[in-house]
């Protein structure tokens, strides 16, 4: 159509100039001449227009016969990577809450939300005052039960009191110690250390607060490691355990929520023992080095795994079509008519499908013109290497 616009452009064009030119000899009062001049211009114009008429016409037509062309390839055996990629969750490698020991009034806060904490770094103080007076008095009381027993071993020694007197005030003096070391662990409950090297979250009290044993301090995440958590369907699964041998270290890439990759790759470390009945899911743990701290607990990505597949059986998707959720292809037999038949997809590739049944490596399959043609229809075809049709198409060759 676009082609057929500009001759009847040019045509009109023509025949504007023809108009001119007949008004220019009318005006010169040349009459004879203009009338010769008409037929003329007339007959050129005819000439023109039969010239263009006939070039549209073979030029549609060549351009028919393009795109009728019928091109036909196989399916192709090769080795390649499958990239799998699943939702994940990211994990710190420890993250705790940190909770009050002791019942009292948050004396002091030594850290700050955010602020990077060492191991065994003093981050609250409890008021103590109640916890040192116990103390204190379980240390006088172990003193006077000591003074006790020793005076009672002195007299058994000189047989004046029985073995049995000696042993009673021993047990006083065990029981005097043992209060003593419980009233240091309440006094010690009072102090909160980091159990280890990691970042403060929000504080979820304040300095003055009155809080009681068990009240939510804050939380403490060591992301100098992460784990990333990510489902499996079963299938999918039982591909890749198929692929992978035993003791084998497989390294995953994570996509960020910037859809950027992590600068460190990672390694799945172990697979959940029991499918989620609900999803038929499996979940796999990788773990990643996090030197930066750039991901931390909380944040979501997509694992990107290699699955080698040996002598996969890849076809181009545009030779496929779907009928009803259905993917099928168009077979051409020993007498040159097409037949469609099903395929089952096992791998998507871009620009390819990587199939798990319904075609053998000796199928010619179409690849050009599917629209056009019945089933039972009896075609002439150009036959494609299926080489040079991968170069054209993207491929990730292991």
């Amino acid at each position: 159509m676009v082609i057929w616009d500009s001759r009847l452009r040019t045509c009109a064009v023509i025949y504007f100039l023809a108009q001119k030119m007949e008004n220019q000899v009318y005006y010169n009062e040349i009459k004879i001449k203009s009338n010769q001049f008409k037929m003329n211009t007339k007959l050129f114009l005819f000439m023109t227009m039969s010239i263009l008429w006939m070039s549209s016409c073979s030029e549609e037509k060549e351009h028919e016969e393009e795109h009728s062309r019928m091109v036909a390839t196989t399916p192709i055996l090769k080795d390649t990577l499958v990239v799998k990629e699943y939702v994940s969750q990211i994990r710190a490698i420890q993250h705790i809450e940190l909770r009050a020991l002791e019942k009292g009034y948050l004396q002091e806060i030594f850290v700050d939300e955010g602020q990077v904490v060492q191991k065994g770094q003093l981050m609250f103080q409890i008021m103590p005052l109640l916890y040192q007076a116990e103390m204190q008095k379980a240390e006088a009381e172990a003193a006077f039960i000591e003074i006790e027993y020793k005076n009672t071993k002195i007299l058994a020694d000189s047989h004046i009191v029985s073995q049995n007197e000696l042993a009673l005030a021993k047990a006083k003096l065990d029981k005097a110690k043992a209060e003593l070391a419980l009233a240091k662990v309440h006094l010690g409950f009072t102090e909160i250390h980091a159990p280890f090297t990691g970042i403060m979250d929000r504080f979820h009290v304040r300095l003055g607060s009155l809080v009681d044993e068990g009240d939510y301090l804050t939380t403490l995440s060591d992301n100098s490691s992460i784990w990333v958590y990510f489902n499996v369907p079963e299938a999918e699964y039982l591909d890749y355990m198929e692929h992978v041998k035993k003791d084998s270290v497989i390294q995953v890439k994570l996509m960020m929520a910037n859809n950027k990759l992590f600068s460190h790759n990672g390694i799945v470390e172990t697979i959940e023992a029991d499918f989620n009945n609900e999803t038929g899911n499996i979940a796999f743990r990788a773990k990643f080095e996090n030197p930066e701290g750039l991901l931390r607990h909380g944040e979501t990505g997509n694992i990107r795994m290699e699955i080698p597949m040996d002598k996969a059986m890849i076809i181009p998707q545009k030779a496929t079509f779907e009928i009803l959720d259905k993917l099928y292809v168009w077979v051409i037999d020993e007498e040159n008519k097409v037949h469609q038949k099903e395929i089952r997809i096992q791998a998507e590739l871009q620009d390819l499908f990587i199939i798990s049944g319904g075609l053998k490596e000796t199928d010619k399959i179409l690849l050009e013109g599917i629209r056009k043609v019945r089933n039972d229809d009896k075609i002439e075809f150009e036959f494609e290497d299926p080489s040079k049709v991968l170069a054209r198409l993207k491929l990730r060759a292991e």
